[in-house]
């Protein structure tokens, strides 16, 4: 696989403001995640409640929306706690990827994407491209 450049843009990651133009808003996605966190876990029942428990797909999208949420947040208040946090729920995305490759959405696979440039780039490309797609799994 070729090395994939230093710069974002260069790797294919969209800026911010466009990998997550199509995003609804905060408060909005807040409440979905969660939604979708209660029914995976069981404590709520719900539509996707048999997909998102036994479903690989399900499952990603749901880290996926988490994971962007938090980069989202991060981006507004960059302190150490959204940005830790951010940080967190990107690396879970891209653990999952890579336990999963033909899952990942957007043109670079995780493993190209380096820890020091940091896991939120990922979730960048691979939300724009979930986007993109029609947002497969809602």
């Amino acid at each position: 696989m070729d090395a994939i450049p230093d710069s974002a843009a260069a790797a294919g990651t969209p800026p911010p403001h466009e990998a997550y133009a199509d995003a609804p808003d905060l408060r909005r996605e807040l409440h979905q995640v969660l939604a979708l966190g209660a029914e995976r876990d069981g404590r709520q029942a719900g539509p996707a409640t048999g997909a998102l428990a036994g479903g690989r797909a399900a499952e990603r999208v749901w880290l996926l929306r988490r994971a962007a949420l938090m980069d989202r947040m991060a981006l507004g208040d960059p302190g150490p706690g959204p940005v830790a946090a951010a940080a967190e729920t990107a690396g879970q995305l891209v653990l999952h990827d890579r336990r999963h490759p033909d899952l990942a959405t957007g043109p670079y696979p995780p493993d190209p994407i380096t820890p020091a440039r940091g896991h939120r780039h990922y979730v960048r490309q691979a939300y724009a491209a979930w986007t993109a797609a029609g947002r497969p799994g809602l």
